[in-house]
């Protein structure tokens, strides 16, 4: 009996190990997914703490907010961020894409962070919200909103040369990874399930961008960014050139500079990589859906699951592996293994900002099509001159030719000892003297046609 005892406790003891080391395992290997969840398990129930009678105290769960596929459908509420800087200009477009996305208004919380604005960036911005969250119809109204306000010393223009120079580009990039770090570090709440990041001055994107790229369910995704050019420029022309994938080239620049603060700045001649770029894997008719994995990516436009950037991965505005702001966020988040992809066939717009060179081309065309318009009316005015001025007038000198000669008194004519010389001799060889005097002949004939006979002119007998 004893034995049989001792049995069914051995038996006992070895069934819950078997179930701890399965508990440990499927721990160890379903952890970290964000396919797996065990509230999906059916006799899996966790314990809740009941926290509603305590004032003050919120509970969360972050198991419950790792970012679904089908988020849109499922409640998951998204953080839309938005730095700004002298952004007025833009505001008016961008309110207009906030109206009409297809994600539910409710579920979308805004967070703004303007900073080093010279311009009314701030009470454009407070001139739209107020618009937006009046709206008679709620559904069109979003969530929570917040507006933050730090300056970090910008001493880079806005212009495009002074933005997208290679000289400004370190410093620039690790100030803006600085301000993203702000904006996210105070914006980011418990209940986000994901994080999109999107530029104030983007033109053309789709109103269902946040499901198109949500319902691909990657830790951080991104699309393509292209914009619009003027047909002198060639009509349009890759515009985010930081989403890419590593190339041995780039390694070994990386590894060639030695100063720890120094950044490699992607699309510069000064830095050839000959890396793989997502905007020239375009196909206008490729599938949307394709996918390219990459190691650095662009801050136009990126959704995140929050859970990345709960786990420590940002922006570094330092250098990372040689890079800065969004470039080393992507390759931070491949270090943290989180998948990071972009789509190359999924195209958004951004806008047309003229460079110094293209300013100055098209002054130069301004200059050039008033020089032409000038050209033109002067060419017209001219040519109107000489039709006047060789107008073929011989039959004008016929019909006025009397009343011109009517009052002329030829007796002086002769007076003047005029000659007239009736020789057959060629024309050429009469001077400009004789010619009058031959004129002037021809009309006093015609003035005495019953004359008969030459007229001789005697200086001496009229």
């Amino acid at each position: 009996m004893r034995y049989k005892n001792f049995v069914n406790h051995s038996t006992l003891v070895s069934t819950c190990g078997t179930l701890l080391a399965v508990w440990v395992l499927f721990r160890l290997l379903f952890s970290s997914s964000s396919s797996f969840s065990l509230n999906t398990l059916p006799f899996f129930k966790p314990f809740v703490p009941n926290f509603k009678n305590v004032p003050g105290v919120e509970y969360y769960d972050l198991r419950n907010y790792q970012g679904d596929r089908d988020g849109w459908q499922r409640g998951n509420r998204i953080l839309f961020l938005v730095p700004l800087r002298d952004a007025a200009q833009h505001l008016p477009r961008f309110f207009g894409h906030m109206s009409e996305l297809s994600y539910p208004h409710n579920l979308i919380d805004m967070s703004f962070l303007v900073s080093d604005s010279s311009d009314d960036t701030m009470g454009e911005l407070l001139h739209h919200l107020q618009i937006a969250q009046s709206q008679k119809d709620r559904n069109k109204r979003f969530g929570n909103i917040e507006i933050f306000e730090k300056d970090f010393g910008q001493a880079i223009g806005q212009s495009f040369s002074d933005r997208h120079g290679f000289a400004a580009q370190g410093p620039r990039r690790k100030l803006m990874a600085r301000a993203r770090n702000w904006l996210g570090s105070v914006a980011l709440k418990p209940y986000h399930s994901w994080v999109y990041w999107r530029d104030v001055d983007v033109e053309i994107a789709p109103i269902s961008i946040m499901e198109d790229l949500m319902h691909h369910d990657r830790d951080v995704i991104v699309p393509n960014v292209w914009r619009p050019l003027p047909d002198w420029l060639g009509n349009i022309q890759p515009y985010d050139l930081n989403s890419w994938k590593e190339s041995e080239a780039g390694i070994q620049l990386a590894n060639t500079l030695t100063d720890e603060d120094s950044v490699i700045v992607e699309g510069y001649p000064e830095f050839a990589t000959w890396r793989t770029h997502l905007a020239y894997m375009r196909d206008p008719n490729g599938n949307p859906e394709d996918e390219m994995e990459l190691d650095g990516i662009g801050g136009v436009s990126i959704l995140a699951k929050a859970k990345v950037f709960r786990t420590g991965s940002h922006f570094p505005a330092f250098s990372f592996e040689k890079h800065a702001e969004t470039e080393a966020f992507g390759k931070l988040s491949r270090r943290m293994n989180y998948n990071v992809v972009g789509l190359p066939h999924y195209v958004i717009w951004h806008i047309y900002e003229p460079s110094t060179e293209d300013l100055k081309h098209m002054a130069w065309m301004a200059e050039e099509e008033k020089r032409i318009l000038d050209e033109t009316r002067l060419r017209e005015f001219y040519d109107r001159i000489w039709e006047v001025g060789f107008d073929d007038v011989r039959m004008d000198w016929s019909d006025e030719r009397q009343s011109i000669l009517k009052n002329l008194d030829h007796t002086e004519a002769y007076e003047n000892q005029i000659v007239v010389d009736w020789s057959d001799n060629d024309e050429s060889d009469i001077t400009p003297d004789e010619k009058v005097q031959n004129r002037l002949q021809e009309e006093v004939i015609d003035e005495h046609p019953q004359d008969e006979g030459p007229l001789d002119f005697d200086p001496d007998n009229n």
